[in-house]
């Protein structure tokens, strides 16, 4: 058996025991009962309207998520890939600013920002001189603002990407036929982008029905699975949680199911991919507007950010009913510096995603070279393994490795890893591990296999081949990896909820204690700390990228 075969089985086996195994397991414990095995579990979920009511809210508000994030995200993409106006460029990398900030940082920005206490609506108030806060932030309506602007950012690079590759000679052809804009927008131009556009919406949707901070802050009365699930599990009633876990797997599994069965329709026409050039805007008064409309916008889109640095100047206790905070003071950020306890839970975030960043490029890298380079079951096994932590919700692998690793069952292959320091750096690993292999298998098929032919008869070894060669034209796709599994892995949420210890808090956990206690100026701090060191990230994944690309 050669080594690349012993390679790939050795990692497959790997990847079910980590990712299959737990799953299997959940399904398992969802059909236990005291008395053996039962379907109550699922009855009680079918019957009992605030179980099927959760599962209801959440199938509805993915799909409300995106469409809004369709609405908004599509026209954008049009305007900065098509348009020229002053401003476009930067304009057009400011539109895409809600990604630097982690899904619970933007909740509580949000929170601040337009909730019945926060600036928005305490602005209003004043205004109209209420006594009463002029709205509040919560239920379905609320999940979906949050949802809209932290989402619609799929839509808009995947549709500017998508715009960038379409060939101009088909628009062309349409027009000498007769066509018109809209004929042309909606027979041509849409179809082409019809894969740019399935992968946003599956990317919103798989986001929106695993969405935990947006739900858990903001949900009130309206109940989703991911919130539902941890409710049932603190409450101890662990066979319905795994029953919930079950269900919303094969909610997310459906959703693939339906975007994959559209994506067997294909899209009409080839090319060679060159793009279409930008008009510059005739009329002078529409140049400005578009400019101070996309100055605006931008404006808008960056005040949560502003609101997260404005609150973490606020001395605890000081803001009550005014406008806006009456004091400022460093001691915020002075606390976070000094005491220890106050540090632990980012130095506990920044080595567990770095340990987890690390690992997982290693291990999509070797899945990748053995994927390309080898034609056998194992390696074909590999792809859809890797694949498969993204397309189930983050709260069900969270259910389904402390549920594998809880008990202490060598033979069976599990462990007690909850806990342990252990438990939330694997999970963040497997919840990683598809953001990075998708990025490393895209670069290992982009490279030339001449190159590698090249070094070999100039008498390069593998190793020296692959050292001198293929990683340096890797860099680029290693960097976009990188930084996505490093920015995730930071900010996650919805697994540490579940797995974390007191000594393994993460900065997350450590952002809703301090909210819990009213302590917003630290919370905030924090969250300040989180948004600047995953901009920094994205920063530098970028210009390494730009700069080996």
């Amino acid at each position: 058996m050669s080594r690349h075969r012993v390679l790939a089985l050795l990692l497959s086996g790997l990847l079910v025991w980590l990712i299959v195994y737990p799953l299997l397991l959940v399904a398992r414990e969802s059909l236990l009962g005291p008395a053996g095995p039962t379907l109550d579990h699922f009855r009680s979920l079918l019957t009992e309207p605030r179980e099927w009511g959760a599962l209801w809210g959440s199938l509805w508000i993915s799909l409300a998520s995106v469409g809004l994030s369709a609405a908004l995200g599509i026209p954008l993409a049009f305007l900065f890939e098509r348009a020229d106006f002053p401003g476009r460029r930067l304009l057009g990398a400011l539109v895409a600013l809600p990604v630097v900030l982690p899904p619970l940082v933007g909740v509580i920005a949000f929170l601040f920002l337009y909730g019945e206490t926060g600036f928005a609506a305490r602005l209003v108030q004043a205004v109209l001189g209420r006594d009463t806060p002029p709205w509040r932030l919560e239920g379905a309506w609320a999940i979906l603002l949050v949802h809209a602007y932290s989402m619609y950012v799929y839509f808009y690079l995947f549709t500017r990407a998508g715009l960038a590759r379409l060939d101009h000679a088909m628009l062309e052809a349409a027009a000498s036929l007769g066509a018109g804009r809209w004929r042309t927008l909606t027979r041509v131009t849409l179809p082409l982008l019809g894969p740019s556009l399935r992968g946003a919406a599956l990317l919103t949707f798989m986001t929106a029905l695993a969405s935990f901070s947006a739900p858990y802050i903001f949900g009130g009365g309206f109940r989703v699975m991911p919130t539902q699930i941890v409710l049932t599990r603190l409450n101890g009633d662990y066979g319905l949680a795994m029953a919930q876990t079950v269900v919303l797997s094969v909610l997310a599994l459906a959703g693939l199911g339906l975007a994959r069965e559209g994506g067997h329709v294909r899209a009409a026409g080839g090319g060679k991919g060159v793009a279409a050039p930008r008009r510059r805007i005739a009329s002078v008064g529409l140049r400005r507007l578009a400019t101070v409309g996309g100055w605006c916008f931008a404006l808008l889109l960056l005040l949560p950010h502003l609101t997260l640095l404005l609150l973490s100047f606020v001395p605890a206790g000081s803001w009550t009913v005014e406008a806006l905070p009456p004091a400022y003071t460093i001691a915020n950020y002075r606390a976070l510096l000094v005491e220890p306890e106050r540090w632990r839970p980012f130095l506990n975030s920044v080595w567990m995603a770095s340990l987890t960043t690390v690992v997982a490029l290693g291990t999509a890298l070797l899945a990748g070279t053995l994927v390309v380079r080898t034609r056998t079951r194992a390696a074909r096994l590999l792809e859809p393994l890797l694949a498969l932590p993204w397309l189930v919700p983050g709260t069900v692998f969270a259910i389904a490795l402390a549920t594998a690793f809880s008990v202490r069952a060598p033979w069976i292959g599990r462990f007690i890893l909850v806990g342990t320091i252990w438990i939330l750096p694997l999970a963040y690993l497997i919840r990683n591990l598809p953001l990075a292999s998708r990025a490393v298998f895209a670069g290992l098929r982009g490279l030339d296999p001449a190159l590698g032919e090249a070094a070999a008869s100039l008498g390069a070894g593998r190793f020296r081949s692959f050292w001198r060669i293929t990683m340096p034209l890797l860099r680029p796709a290693l960097a976009a990896g990188a930084t996505l599994a490093f920015v995730t892995a930071l900010g996650d949420l919805v697994t540490s909820i579940i797995l974390y210890t007191y000594d393994t808090r993460p900065l997350s956990l450590e952002i809703l204690a301090s909210l819990r206690q009213d302590d917003v100026g630290v919370a905030a701090a924090y969250g300040v700390f989180l948004m600047i060191l995953s901009g920094l990230v994205f920063a530098l994944g970028s210009e390494r990228a730009m700069v080996t690309g």
